[in-house]
């Protein structure tokens, strides 16, 4: 029977913990340099899109009215107002129908939802769904809301489209952060006799709203910039008007889309000055989201 070598000397036993934790440490720093070169890699490819961009559309985007006018069949003319309003109403809708809806559910999940074979499927549900393709959630959105409701190729199907879309990611994130928030702090407060809303709503929430807006911002952030959903649900790519919630409408990543469909030249410095003002966007609100998560945070 053979047994396994271990050294009776203590300088035996240090030297053997001392390499072994050099053997550690050297593999670390082995990961720790991949991950670098990963970042690195992200960032290159990242700075390399936006200076191609900003080459190619920096002009057109500084040129007169190209902000505050309608689309125009040339490329050197007209401007993508529509689209900048519909992408900000698409936004703002999403974020009032999807956010409640999503937190409220990830509330009850945790807080309420006894733990129970029915819930486990509909939590397995909830984490799959946030890795379904958007068109999958277009065709949802054109039978549902376009047919079964009744609200036509209009901004607000366009809109509870993106919102489902965005409830996964926004469910799956808030149950997160309401599960980091310590059970000693749930105790602290029942124990002085406290209701469980009111546990929930001052210390609970208040804990766990900086993890719940960074899912905010990147369902968000998907939803503005998701082209595929929009054109399943009937986004159009050119309007002389500016889109209401049941009306016809344009979006960004539409009118990006047409303008690189389109063999002019001109059109490919109009695309690229539409991605310009869809970062912007984006970044826009990601930065409102960042300062409400700052100011909300308790430290």
């Amino acid at each position: 029977m053979s047994t396994t070598y271990r050294p009776n000397n203590p300088l035996d036993r240090e030297r053997e913990f001392t390499d072994n934790v050099e053997s550690r440490e050297s593999l670390g720093k082995v990961f720790e340099i991949i991950f670098l070169l990963g970042l690195l890699v992200g960032l290159f490819v990242l700075a390399l899109l936006i200076f191609d961009i900003s080459k190619d559309g920096l002009v057109r985007f500084f040129s007169p009215g190209f902000l505050t006018e309608t689309p125009s069949r040339f490329p050197d003319q007209g401007g993508i107002r529509p689209a900048i309003i519909g992408s900000i109403l698409l936004g703002i809708t999403v974020i009032l129908t999807a956010v409640p809806i999503g937190v409220g559910a990830a509330l009850y999940l945790e807080e309420y939802a006894p733990k129970t074979w029915w819930t486990t499927i509909i939590e397995i549900n909830i984490s799959n769904l946030a890795g379904v393709p958007s068109i999958v959630y277009g065709l949802l959105g054109l039978g549902v809301f376009n047919y079964l409701l009744g609200f036509g190729p209009t901004l607000i199907s366009g809109a509870l489209t993106l919102s489902l879309l965005s409830l996964p990611v926004i469910i799956v994130t808030a149950r997160e952060a309401i599960r980091s928030v310590p059970d000693s702090l749930r105790n602290a407060s029942y124990g002085l006799g406290v209701t469980k809303w009111q546990t929930i709503s001052s210390h609970v929430l208040p804990y766990a709203v900086p993890g719940i807006l960074t899912g905010v911002i990147i369902s968000v952030s998907r939803a503005i910039g998701d082209a595929a959903s929009l054109i399943v649900v009937g986004a159009v790519s050119f309007l002389t008007f500016n889109p209401g919630l049941f009306q016809r409408f344009m979006a960004l990543p539409i009118q990006i889309f047409s303008y690189i469909t389109r063999p002019e030249a001109g059109f490919a410095n109009a695309a690229a000055a539409t991605i310009i003002t869809l970062i912007l966007l984006i970044l826009a609100l990601n930065g409102i989201a960042i300062y409400v998560r700052q100011r909300f945070s308790i430290d």
